[in-house]
C-alpha cells in the first residue's frame, strides 16, 4: 500500500498558491538537489517538501538565538523582512547594507549577531562577505539561480515573488513563537501577502503539482 502524504506546515496548495516553487531557467549545481522538475520551457520546479522540511528544521534554531540579523535588499522582501524582525525580535536591514556593519566596531551601525539570515546570495553579498570573516552562521533563501557555496543552511525557494517571501517569513515568525512558547497572531497580509483568485489555468496547473509533489513523496 502507498504510503500516506507527510503532513506539511501548511496545506500544500498554499504554497503553491504564494508560488514558493517556481525557480527560474538558470539552475546552478548547488541547487540541483532542491529541483523537482523542469518544465517543457525550461522552468524549474522546486521541491515543496523539502522546503517545509528545512522551516522546521531551522526554526528549531533560530528560536534558540538570541540576537538574529536578517538582511534583504530586495524591494519585495522589505516588509515581510520587517515584519519577521518586529515579532521574534531581529534587527533587519533593508536596501543597502552598509560596509563594516558586521566587521567594523567603530561604525555606528555595528552589530553582532548570532546568526544571518539573507533573502538571495546573490543580493546579499555583502553582508555575507562580512559574516564568514567574523564566523556568523548563516541561513539564506535561494532560488534555482543561486549560488550557495557560502551559505551553512539553504531555503531553496522562490525569493523572487512578494507573495513568496511573504508567506515564507509568516512561517518562520510563527514557528519561532511557536517553539519559544509565545503567542503569534500575526496574518500574512502583515508580511505583504496579497490575497487574489488564481486564474483557472493557474488553478489547474496547481493541482497538477500538487498531485505530482504528493505522487514523489509517498
Amino acid at each position: 500500500m502507498p504510503k500516506s502524504k507527510e503532513k506539511l506546515i501548511v496545506p500544500r496548495e498554499v504554497y503553491l498558491s504564494a508560488g514558493v516553487h517556481i525557480g527560474m531557467t538558470t539552475k546552478t549545481a548547488d541547487m540541483k538537489k532542491f529541483i523537482y522538475k523542469i518544465r517543457p520551457s525550461g522552468l524549474a520546479v522546486l521541491n515543496v517538501g523539502m522546503l517545509d522540511k528545512r522551516i522546521s528544521i531551522i526554526t528549531n534554531m533560530l528560536a534558540k538565538k538570541g540576537k538574529i540579523l536578517v538582511v534583504s535588499k530586495k524591494e519585495s522582501s522589505s516588509q515581510a523582512v520587517s515584519k519577521f524582525a518586529e515579532i521574534v525580535g531581529a534587527m533587519a536591514i533593508t536596501g543597502r547594507f552598509m560596509p563594516g556593519t558586521l566587521t567594523n566596531p567603530q561604525s555606528k551601525d555595528f552589530y553582532e549577531p548570532d546568526m544571518l539570515v539573507i533573502t538571495d546570495p546573490l543580493e546579499d553579498k555583502q553582508a555575507i562577505t562580512e559574516a564568514l570573516q567574523m564566523r556568523i552562521p548563516i541561513v539564506g533563501l535561494a532560488d534555482t539561480f543561486n549560488e550557495t557555496s557560502y551559505i551553512d543552511f539553504v531555503l531553496p525557494c522562490n525569493n523572487k515573488g512578494k507573495k513568496s517571501l511573504a508567506l515564507i517569513f509568516w512561517l518562520l515568525a510563527r514557528l519561532i513563537k511557536e517553539k519559544r512558547g509565545e503567542a503569534f497572531d500575526a496574518k500574512m497580509e502583515d508580511f505583504g501577502y496579497e490575497t487574489d483568485a488564481l486564474r483557472p489555468a493557474a488553478r489547474e496547473e496547481g493541482a497538477e503539482a500538487e498531485q505530482e509533489e504528493g505522487e514523489k513523496e509517498a
